[in-house]
């Protein structure tokens, strides 16, 4: 036991070495869009929700066509009847016991409905149409976000990067604030100011933190992924997004987006499924004709099977001779015989078979039909309004989406500008703060006015690439960074 001690040690300590090494290779996880796109595809509950309505849709579709096939049923019956009852081999009243038996096979289908069925199966094909794509819109929807979120994070990043720089200029400022009041060349006023731009730098750093911490969270929920899973983001080159294209021509995409886009598809297949179900109620005003047959027999133990007669001594009347009463005609007596009827041969012998055609003619139904077909017709007309809708709110993403993208880019310019000049002038400052020739109420200010100039200029570049991404969503562009 002493001899394997060591080893058992040794042994554990390899597992616990392995088991930290997988944690840490799974905390270093990297998630790419594509990545976050093909997760969120495959795992959201929203996107499974709705393919469990495409399912129940395609179901619907096949019983719809099941609905033409003749039906079969089987009406198999068992009694016990006791008292004056109806014999149901003889349909004879007698009193005593019976235990019957019946059954029946009946099958029909339906010759002719007004063309409902057909029209049904058309309609629930259309129905599934409008179901897969509102699969497909749900999915497109989903990409946006996530393409939208990512972006987010990557700026919340550079945010937070950013937020972690001033505090460490600020650290330095407060450094040379304390020594310059030590030795007298500043006053209290001065200092607390450079702390109070510390403590700044402090909040705005805690608050770029909570903002990626939040759009971590989002994106992770889009991607069904538990809040506690340690990943981290794949950072593409911004430099490389410095020749975006941004002059758009909106006619063009949109004419583009309205063959591609899901909103308009599923407006689009709304309205022809509601044209069709106007068919389908039309069926209600024509008869029907249904083709039905039927087999049966049935069984009862209280008929008897007549095997012959005896006599019974008795002289039977039987009838007359020219039709006077002092001529009759006799016979000898005879008492029937019977015996059990056999079930099988009972069975036999009762089969039963019909077939024949039923016509329904609808003459008057509270007009119930008249009402579908115009509840039908309205159904209609809203999913054609509803398709012109679909198009004019699109038409109006299509010109705000084109009109953001170049406002981006002028904004990406003017806070680059920006940031440029407040970047050289508090170079200056700060050399002359650090002679004594600037106050720090002036170097704080420049401070700031650099810091918050940097926060624009990051805003502005991921606003640039993602208005820029919106426009190849709507073109139906795989979006990739």
């Amino acid at each position: 036991m002493k001899l394997n001690l060591p080893i058992a040690k040794v042994t554990i300590a390899c597992l616990i070495s392995l088991s930290a090494f997988n944690n840490s290779a799974k905390a270093q996880e990297v998630i790419t869009l594509q990545r976050a796109i093909d997760l969120t595809l495959e795992r959201n509950l929203t996107i499974k929700q709705a393919q469990f309505s495409e399912a129940l849709s395609e179901e619907n579709v096949k019983q719809s066509k099941y609905n033409l096939l003749p039906n079969l049923t089987a009406g198999p019956q068992g009694s016990f009847n006791f008292g004056r009852n109806i014999d149901p081999s003889t349909n004879q009243f007698i009193n005593q016991r019976i235990f019957a038996l019946s059954g029946n096979i009946t099958s029909q289908v339906t010759l002719f409905q007004g063309g409902q069925l057909r029209n049904q199966i058309v309609a629930n094909k259309l129905l599934l149409n409008v179901d897969r794509s509102n699969t497909s819109k749900i999915k497109n929807d989903l990409v946006l976000n996530v393409v939208t979120q990512y972006l987010q994070i990557l700026t919340n990043q550079d945010l937070v990067t950013a937020a972690k720089q001033q505090i460490d200029v600020a650290k330095i400022t407060i450094d040379r604030a304390q020594k310059n009041f030590d030795v007298g060349n500043q006053t209290l006023a001065d200092l607390a100011q450079a702390k109070a731009q510390g403590s700044t730098a402090d909040l705005n750093y805690t608050t770029a933190e909570n903002q990626l911490e939040l759009s971590i969270l989002t994106l992770k929920q889009y991607m069904e992924m538990p809040p506690s899973t340690q990943i981290s983001f794949e950072k593409p080159d911004i430099s490389k997004f410095k020749q975006l294209a941004t002059a758009f021509d909106a006619e063009t995409v949109l004419k583009t987006a309205l063959a591609v886009n899901p909103d308009v598809g599923l407006a689009e297949a709304r309205q022809k499924a509601a044209a069709q179900d106007i068919k389908v109620a039309r069926g209600n005003y024509y008869p029907s004709v249904v083709l039905f047959g039927q087999i049966g027999s049935n069984y009862s133990d209280a008929r008897k099977q007549l095997l012959g007669g005896i006599p019974n001594g008795r002289v039977d009347t039987v009838g007359f001779v020219g039709g006077s009463f002092a001529n009759p005609v006799t016979t000898p007596g005879i008492s029937p015989l019977y015996s059990n009827y056999p079930f099988f041969k009972q069975l036999g012998d009762n089969f039963n078979q019909s077939v024949g055609i039923s016509l329904q003619i609808p003459i008057f139904n509270r007009f119930s039909a008249r009402t579908s077909v115009r509840k039908a017709k309205i159904t209609n007309e809203n999913a054609v309004v509803g398709v012109q809708l679909a198009r004019n709110n699109l038409s109006k993403i299509i010109y705000q989406a084109v009109w953001d993208v170049q406002a981006a880019n002028k904004k990406l310019q003017s806070t680059t500008q920006t940031y440029n000049a407040n970047k050289e002038a508090f170079n200056v400052i700060q050399q002359r703060y650090n002679v004594g020739l600037v106050n720090s109420l002036d170097y704080n200010t420049s401070l700031t006015n650099l810091n918050k100039s940097q926060f624009d200029m990051i805003n502005a570049q991921y606003e640039l690439v993602f208005r820029n991404k919106i426009i190849d969503y709507y073109l139906g562009n795989p979006i990739t960074l």
